[in-house]
């Protein structure tokens, strides 16, 4: 039977689980290898109501990191923010027994705090699954210390100091994220370059006369989708090897096509800039000037 299980709450993911129910009704760190999932089939589908960031290791779940598997061996740590559709494939047959942690934050823990909105900004809550983040023993010793730390705070006596105290250690947490995520881009190099690689070609082949005309500019939302990897992926990648966002590249390539057309080409700038999708004219010739300080007349003229 296809079905996909709903939690609301920490605690029916508690339930789920088998596990006893959470001390703390909004954040809950899980042992992993008390997890139990009561399932009769080898998928398992799920959209959780809060976060949740895994450090998990000897799962018995099928993942990818983009088109490569890997395994929990090496601490490998996830992110997943509400509202989301999980899938994992469960190998039941395998002995080795999973470990690990599950810390599970439910958004009115967040309330009126820091963390509120500033949350939002860390790409990797924006990452699929299958883009996880790898540490080293000495980064997993760190976070797994934050983790402890936490449970810790949650479990003692509860007063007007206790959530101050664990959003201080959430956002300690995330920033040794952010950090370990950037050193992970920088030493997959080579599949950062092959992402690139194929990113330019993709961009390239989205700017021929025939695509443009049956499909417009691409959309970096389309572009991630053909690389089958998350928008927030592709900018970070980007950002990172280029220090230029997805859009920028997309404009910079899209000004390299107009400058072949006004270059070659009898077409006028209105029709050149309906070739590239614009609505108005004078929202290409805007963007032209902005990125080449001139207008395309005036860049045209160079060519007369």
């Amino acid at each position: 039977m296809d079905h996909t299980f709903h939690f609301n709450s920490i605690a029916e993911f508690h339930s789920f689980c088998n596990l006893p129910q959470p001390e703390h009704p909004l954040i809950s760190l899980i042992d992993y290898s008390k997890v139990s999932y009561p399932i009769t089939g080898d998928i398992l589908k799920w959209v959780q109501q809060f976060y949740s960031i895994g450090l998990k290791r000897n799962v018995h779940h099928k993942f990818n990191y983009g088109q490569q598997p890997y395994d929990f061996n090496s601490g490998v740590l996830t992110f997943i923010s509400p509202a989301q559709f999980l899938k994992l494939e469960v190998f039941p047959d395998v002995e080795t027994v999973p470990s690990g942690w599950l810390l599970l934050i439910h958004p009115d823990f967040l309330w009126n705090t820091s963390l509120a909105g500033k949350i939002k900004s860390y790409d990797f809550f924006n990452y699929a699954v299958n883009e996880a983040l790898f540490l080293s023993e000495k980064e997993e010793h760190i976070l797994e210390n934050i983790l402890v730390n936490i449970r810790t705070e949650y479990q003692s006596h509860i007063d007007r100091f206790t959530q101050e105290l664990i959003i201080a250690q959430l956002e300690l947490l995330l920033i040794h994220s952010e950090r370990f995520y950037e050193r992970q881009f920088i030493t997959r190099k080579k599949s950062g370059d092959e992402l690139l690689f194929r990113f330019e070609e993709l961009l390239t082949a989205s700017f021929r006369t025939e695509y443009l005309v049956e499909n417009g500019i691409p959309t970096v939302a389309q572009l991630a989708e053909h690389m089958h990897i998350s928008p927030n992926y592709l900018g970070t990648l980007l950002r990172l090897h280029t220090h230029q966002s997805t859009q920028q590249h997309i404009h910079d390539k899209l000004i390299a096509y107009a400058k072949e057309q006004l270059s070659t080409t009898s077409l006028s700038v209105s029709e050149i800039a309906y070739l590239l999708g614009f609505e108005h004219p004078q929202s290409f010739s805007k963007l032209f000037k902005n990125k080449t300080q001139q207008t395309p007349v005036e860049f045209r003229k160079h060519f007369s």
